[in-house]
């Protein structure tokens, strides 16, 4: 007899002994459902993570062959050296440049991507009403995917200023970082500088990861649920720009995302960033209840 007959058997005599003895079987744990490293996996295995930790680790390369490629005329600037201007100079430079240059964008994509597409996606390939019924509870799924959702924008925001020291200090050396206003720090300051920075836009965009988390379990469309978190950052970022609204722009979530820049100084200027930090907090605070408070009280039909 072959092995799998020998356990088709086996099952098949646990199953009468049940029936013999009424014992039932044991019941399920839904606090054991779905756990983080089966998610994981499951995330670390879809192509769109992999494309986008991918255009990470390319971006400071792509952006040190466009400064091999372009010339060295400084354009006549009377203003003084510029975060562009001096991107060459050190490894700490060229990192804080790439950090500037994809904060705005890029990040947000990536965070609204990860956050976004999580729930949606299960939805949109009518797997979500089926994880229900395993059975895991709602409250834990949703927990369980923006915990790997974080996670991997964690990895994937501290990956991009990871790899553009490695590729600037490659190719410009381990020189202190010169900021626009004069000012120089030592090498390995400047590195722990350029760290915390990462690490206040990781908080910075918090708000982004509430608020696409909230539109994908509002949506069967994973696109709807990035773009519309995506466009929000836009549209914050263009109502920033105008000055006649005064005060009112403080309390834009995108107000302060350029607040890290405080650490290129000898002595840093803490409070903007404070500001900034706590207003992403109270933003993502309130978009992720919501998002909870959504799914656990809606049909779900996919």
């Amino acid at each position: 007899m072959s092995t799998d007959d020998d356990r088709q058997l086996s099952t098949r005599r646990g199953h009468v002994g049940d029936l013999v003895t009424g014992e039932a079987a044991p019941p399920a744990r839904p606090e054991r459902t779905l756990p983080l490293r089966t998610e994981l996996v499951r995330q670390l295995e879809r192509r769109r993570t992999q494309v986008a930790f991918a255009l990470v680790v390319a971006m400071p390369i792509i952006l040190w062959a466009a400064f091999s490629l372009g010339g060295d005329d400084d354009g006549g600037r009377a203003s003084g050296p510029s975060l562009v201007d001096l991107a060459s100079g050190s490894a700490t430079n060229f990192a804080v440049f790439t950090l500037f240059a994809s904060a705005s964008f890029l990040l947000v994509v990536l965070v609204a991507l990860f956050f976004g597409d999580t729930v949606a996606s299960e939805a949109s390939w009518s797997s979500l009403r089926y994880l229900l019924a395993i059975p895991v509870p709602r409250a834990r799924l949703v927990r369980q995917k923006a915990v790997i959702a974080g996670l991997l924008s964690v990895a994937a925001l501290l990956l991009l200023p990871v790899a553009s020291l490695v590729v600037g200090t490659i190719a410009y050396g381990t020189g202190d970082l010169v900021s626009p206003i004069g000012e120089s720090l030592p090498f390995w300051t400047a590195v722990g500088r350029v760290m915390l920075g990462a690490l206040y836009v990781i908080v910075q965009l918090s708000w982004v990861a509430g608020l696409a988390l909230l539109l994908s379990v509002s949506t069967d469309a994973p696109l709807g649920a990035v773009g519309g978190a995506v466009m929000a950052s836009i549209v914050s970022q263009i109502i920033d720009q105008i000055d006649d609204l005064g005060v009112v722009r403080n309390f834009l979530p995108t107000h302060y995302a350029d607040a890290w820049s405080a650490l290129l100084a000898r002595d840093v200027d803490w409070a903007e960033m404070t500001y900034g930090a706590f207003s992403a907090v109270c933003y993502a605070t309130a978009f992720l209840a919501a998002a909870a408070w959504r799914f656990t009280r809606k049909d779900i039909t996919s």
